[in-house]
């Protein structure tokens, strides 16, 4: 298994269901993290190839396919898991992202919100890119135009979501909600927050993405979009086991997501 960075619950999370569909077969599964390892993707992938493994579970972090990742599915199966990568044809595990990201957009702008900005994900990242398109799809439901809605995309990690926090937060009249792709976004979001004093949510409300076990244990707790996390690596897994044993997947479905509200959100307040 290939995963960006082992330090985001999220993508540990998918590791713990690929580990545990292996276990099941007595599978032995080679974990390859390449910021960990402070190398790239392409070496860890050449890497992998000396191995000689049957197979792979693929979770980009660069929304790409490595040319050594390429060398590998000419001779043996990969599936990838939480992002889709367009033109490869590979089969991929993923979750509702897109209706997900619209339903906790919908649930801001039904508080009363209607100045707010997004802190996206990177745009090479299908998920970012269908969470942009969820987020849009609820503000033109409420009459905003979706082109004028503040977008600044980051690297969903937690210093991106400060960083850009503090610029559009900065803007006169200051937005009174953050729509975040992720929850370490978002929770890079609240920090900055709490160094200038600015109250979430009286003065900001904040959503994420993702769900991870840390939000319902921050302050206030993160309203989020839940996604199966380690249902994906199982699946993921699985889905390799069916290329090694039948040459091929089945229809896989996407696994659907749900919102959380908890206590990040609220309406706007008269003095914002």
């Amino acid at each position: 298994m290939i995963v960006p960075d082992l330090t985001n619950q999220f993508f540990a999370m998918v590791t713990e269901g690929v580990q545990k569909a292996a276990s099941a077969r007595d599978v032995l599964v080679v974990l390859v993290a390449p910021a960990a390892a402070e190398q790239p993707e392409e070496k860890q992938a050449q890497l992998l190839r000396r191995q000689r493994v049957d197979g792979v579970v693929y979770l980009s972090g660069t929304g790409s396919l490595p040319a050594a990742i390429h060398e590998i599915a000419r001779s043996g199966p990969i599936v990838l898991v939480d992002e889709k990568i367009p033109g490869t044809g590979l089969p991929a595990i993923v979750a509702e992202s897109r209706k997900g990201a619209r339903a906790v957009a919908a649930h801001v702008l039904e508080q009363g919100h209607r100045n707010v900005a997004v802190i996206g994900g990177p745009m090479a990242l299908w998920t970012a890119r269908q969470r942009l398109a969820g987020y849009r799809e609820a503000f033109a439901g409420a009459g905003l135009d979706p082109d004028a809605v503040p977008v600044i995309a980051g690297d969903y990690q937690q210093e991106s979501g400060q960083r850009i926090a503090a610029e559009l937060l900065a803007a006169d009249p200051r937005p009174t909600a953050l729509i975040c792709a992720n929850d370490l976004l978002a929770i890079g979001a609240m920090e900055h927050c709490r160094e200038v004093g600015l109250r979430v949510p009286e003065d900001v409300s904040i959503v994420g993405f993702d769900d991870l076990p840390l939000s319902r244990l921050l302050t206030p707790r993160l309203t989020s979009v839940s996604q199966p996390a380690r249902e994906m690596g199982y699946r993921a897994a699985q889905a390799l086991f069916e290329l090694l044993d039948a040459g091929e997947v089945g229809p896989v479905a996407d696994l659907p997501t749900t919102v959380n509200l908890r206590d990040s959100v609220c309406p706007p307040q008269e003095s914002t």
